[in-house]
């Protein structure tokens, strides 16, 4: 455990860091750019992005690296240790100035995570885990909702998909839907119980979910893909096939209407 505890001092200090810079980049003004697929990519994150491959491979030169600002390569395929970085999740939220972006970080060993941190500067809120350590919001312990009834649950996701009738053999109850930017954030929300699920039956990539994943999961909410499969994490393809984060109780009721959704053909 104190390994760990280290481990987590490292990518708290380094999200900290990092989060200052983002910060200080937009304060100058920002560059923007398109990515291929059209998402947004600035200045800043790229930025962010070396910063934090300076200073956790510099502490930690035999881990691998698998961050959404850096090529890939099957470099960390033959590392039992690696960490996956989103060095600004939610960039759309931070360009416009709304504060649900934040910097999340996790060191994943044999594809799992044991060691996470999602800081979110604009909203000085900083969740943390290790793994069979428990899950933190600024060092305050954090437990999943034990809601147990879909029906008003307050639910992270895009209320229109799950509006259409002719996706859904099992009709949905009336729930609550809000919107956040950034992935990670989310699943710290559940963490946190200040939302009941986090629901996205489309493929996510493993920089945006493995730190909020074991936050989620200590915190004793249950995370898992669309059709109830547990995520593993460092494989050659960096994504997950759908996202399913809830309270416990709330996980099977919403696993057995999102299974109606078909796994990705071009993932395991």
């Amino acid at each position: 455990m104190n390994g760990l505890r280290a481990d987590l001092d490292l990518i708290v200090e380094a999200a900290r860091e990092a989060g200052e810079l983002a910060l200080s980049e937009r304060a100058k003004g920002l560059n923007v750019r398109s990515k291929t697929g059209g998402s947004p990519v600035t200045n800043a994150d790229m930025a962010v992005d070396a910063l934090l491959k300076a200073r956790l491979l510099g502490a930690r030169p035999d881990h691998g690296w698998l961050s959404e600002e850096t090529a890939d390569g099957p470099e960390r395929l033959s590392k039992r240790r690696i960490f996956v970085v989103d060095p600004i999740d939610g960039t759309v939220a931070y360009m416009k100035d709304r504060p649900w972006w934040c910097v999340p970080i996790a060191i994943v060993e044999d594809g799992r995570p044991v060691a996470a941190v999602v800081h979110s500067p604009a909203l000085d809120e900083t969740f943390t885990a290790t793994a069979g350590g428990g899950a933190f919001l600024n060092g305050r312990p954090i437990t999943a909702s034990d809601t147990a009834d879909l029906d008003d649950a307050a639910v992270l996701g895009d209320a229109r998909l799950f509006g259409d009738a002719a996706l859904w053999p099992e009709p949905w109850p009336a729930m609550r839907w809000e919107k956040r930017n950034a992935l990670a954030y989310r699943l710290a929300l559940v963490a946190a119980g200040a939302f009941d699920a986090a629901i996205a039956p489309t493929p996510k990539w493993d920089w945006d979910v493995a730190a909020g994943a074991l936050i989620a999961a200590e915190a004793g909410a249950k995370v898992s893909d669309h059709h109830g499969r547990l995520w593993v994490f460092n494989r050659p393809d960096p994504r997950q096939a759908g996202l399913v984060c809830a309270a416990p109780a709330l996980w099977p009721l919403i696993v057995r209407r999102t299974r109606s959704i078909p796994l990705p053909a071009d993932l395991p």
